[in-house]
């Protein structure tokens, strides 16, 4: 009895956490989960760095960190969720802003995880220069477990587990369907010589997202008039608290609350999501305070799960 009163509780809760997700979209076409909100920290709080754009019931996902496709299962019709969509078989198409490890662990996941589910045709992946090279090594690891899955009792589809990827070195256009319009250009990321954001152009909406980038004239660009700028974000008075070395390094790879309430005051886009957070002592009311000093718009703090 005392287990199954446990269980039942443990059920509630996981119940009342779902539940607890916000739902802001404002179309039946177009709708962006945040998979995963977070950074190279462990934070049990954010899943690792993951968006989809869900266009007409087809995912597309953006960026690959630790997690993602149990938080897209968690949204999906099977496990109780609304996103007709992110049934995970359905993940055909992803894009990746940069090779950085919190933005590409899950790409093993990402490539097998639909494929056991029931994909039964290639993976299509576009990326930065170094994809191809990721994608072979994958493969070439889970090689064993592919062929146990080919040949063995299962049997599993020859199709699901293949990946096209697709390099990109250009500013511009880089995919087109019938539901949506990718356009990637460069953002700086201290260093890192290819990182990108993307411009996403559904039926109804227009969607900007930074990926990991300091402040940009490339973003304001692109952003300009959108719908939707989802950017990268760390806590200005949490920066102050730090040292010289990681002052300097986080000046050159990411974006404070003051310079991204900057980049909206030219770029104006209608809604903002904040994401990649660093809060560093803050919360949620103080990064929007510290936004909104300088910018009157409107701005989310980015959830797991919520809808936009």
């Amino acid at each position: 009895m005392k287990q199954l009163t446990f269980f039942t509780l443990l059920f509630i809760l996981s119940s009342v956490s779902l539940l607890a997700q916000t739902d802001y979209s404002d179309s039946k076409t177009t709708q962006i989960v945040m998979l995963g909100s977070g950074n190279p920290n462990p934070s049990p709080s954010q899943s690792g760095c993951s968006v989809a754009i869900v266009v007409n019931d087809t995912p597309y996902i953006v960026d690959f960190g630790p997690g993602l496709i149990r938080q897209a299962a968690a949204m999906s019709p099977r496990y109780k969720g609304k996103i007709k969509g992110l049934d995970i078989k359905n993940i055909k198409h992803a894009f990746l802003t940069h090779l950085h490890s919190d933005h590409t662990t899950g790409y093993p996941d990402l490539i097998l995880t639909p494929w056991v589910m029931g994909r039964n045709e290639p993976l299509e992946v576009y990326g930065p220069e170094g994809i191809n090279k990721m994608t072979n090594h994958i493969l070439e690891a889970y090689e064993d477990d592919i062929k146990y899955r080919l040949y063995g009792y299962e049997p599993a589809n020859n199709q699901g587990w293949r990946v096209n990827s697709h390099e990109f070195t250009k500013e511009g256009l880089i995919y087109k369907d019938e539901n949506i319009k990718v356009e990637a250009f460069p953002v700086p990321h201290g260093t890192w010589p290819n990182s990108w954001g993307f411009r996403f152009t559904t039926p109804d909406k227009v969607i900007v997202l930074s990926g990991d980038s300091a402040p940009s004239d490339k973003v304001v660009e692109y952003a300009k008039g959108a719908d939707i700028l989802i950017h990268e974000v760390y806590s200005k008075k949490g920066y102050d608290t730090k040292n010289d070395f990681w002052r300097n390094y986080h000046k050159h790879n990411h974006t404070s609350t003051l310079e991204l309430a900057a980049i909206a005051n030219q770029a104006k886009p209608k809604l903002i999501v904040l994401y990649h957070i660093l809060f560093w002592g803050s919360d949620d009311k103080k990064l929007l305070d510290e936004i909104s000093t300088t910018y009157k718009g409107k701005v989310i703090v980015g959830k797991d799960l919520d809808i936009y």
